[in-house]
């Protein structure tokens, strides 16, 4: 089994995350489990695998980083809607685009959240098929693409929230702001 390969598994590009960490050579370590196994993963975890101790750090923290990403991606949304610093929203964009990314399915998210599991290691669907469009021409489904505006009562255009795990809405919501 090569979680690596296996189509929508978020899990495509975890040897260049790994790599951009210089930890590449656990790569073979992460592609015999799902992205919501790595997602959970413990220094405790890793110790276990036989992990060294920097690594196991190193790969907790940058873990617990990609757990960040939305409430990362929603500050930056608030720092350039008040005028801050694209280049260094730009650089921060950057670094997140390089992280596995899972499709974000709002029917998962239920499941999830009846059955009182953690909801946020569900992600977005937009960018994932964004990344596969590089390599594959396919439509994205309709249902994917929620519409992400609204009217408000006096005619101004206002944003509707995007779903607590889909980090490529929330990646795309900010892009838009650029503009």
């Amino acid at each position: 089994r090569n979680t690596f390969q296996e189509e929508g598994s978020g899990m495509k590009d975890v040897p260049t995350w790994l790599k951009s960490l210089r930890l590449h050579k656990y790569a073979s370590l992460f592609s015999q489990m799902s992205y919501e196994e790595m997602m959970a993963l413990t220094e405790v975890d890793l110790e276990s695998q036989n992990v060294t101790k920097g690594a196991r750090h190193k790969i907790a923290l940058s873990i617990q980083k990609l757990r960040e990403r939305q409430s990362v991606l929603k500050s930056l949304e608030k720092d350039i809607l008040e005028g801050g610093n694209l280049r260094s929203a730009l650089q921060e964009l950057q670094q997140i685009i390089i992280t596995p990314i899972k499709a974000y399915s709002s029917l998962q998210t239920a499941q999830k959240e009846s059955q009182g599991m953690d909801s946020s290691a569900t992600v977005g669907s937009r960018l994932s098929q964004e990344k596969s469009s590089k390599t594959e021409d396919k439509d994205s489904p309709a249902d994917n693409f929620q519409s992400q505006s609204a009217t408000s009562c006096d005619g101004e255009s206002t944003t509707a929230p995007v779903p607590e795990g889909d980090i490529a809405g929330q990646f795309t919501k900010v892009m838009g702001k650029g503009g």
